[in-house]
């Protein structure tokens, strides 16, 4: 597993093709709800892709908000979900983080996944919210 920082537009239309199959096609995100003003290079966000033996299959961004590292928009293909590239993208964007002189990060995990970021060090920190018609929940973390 590789990652490497979105740098060209070519690179930010595949992570969004990918944001399309695992949010819009299978989970049901309304393709509107999907995309927001921090999809674009010279905005806040850091936007990353991974590779697995050299195919793009997973992405995820970085926004810095007020004093927290952001996790946002965290995916992997299907097929490629059993080789661990989910922990993976979470330990690269809180890489990223650090070099932002950033000390905590948070995301709105879907509720499912609670145990997995658990795992990965993550404390719940909210009651169940919906957000695009899924159960979320917040949770943090100190780097």
């Amino acid at each position: 597993m590789t990652y490497q920082l979105i740098t060209s537009n070519e690179d930010l239309e595949t992570a969004f093709s990918i944001r399309k199959e695992v949010f819009v096609k299978e989970q049901g995100v309304p393709l509107s709800d999907e995309f927001d003003q921090f999809d674009h290079l010279d905005s806040t966000c850091k936007h990353i892709l991974v590779f697995y033996n050299g195919q793009p299959v997973g992405t995820g961004r970085l926004r810095i908000v007020e004093e927290y590292g952001k996790l946002e928009r965290i995916c992997v293909l299907q097929e490629f979900r059993q080789f661990g590239l989910g922990k993976n993208i979470v330990q690269s964007l809180e890489e990223i983080a650090k070099t932002q002189g950033v000390s905590k990060v948070k995301l709105h995990g879907q509720k499912h996944a609670e145990g997995f970021y658990q795992k990965l060090g993550y404390q719940t920190a909210s009651d169940i919210f919906m957000e695009d018609g899924i159960p979320h929940i917040l949770m943090t973390k100190e780097l």
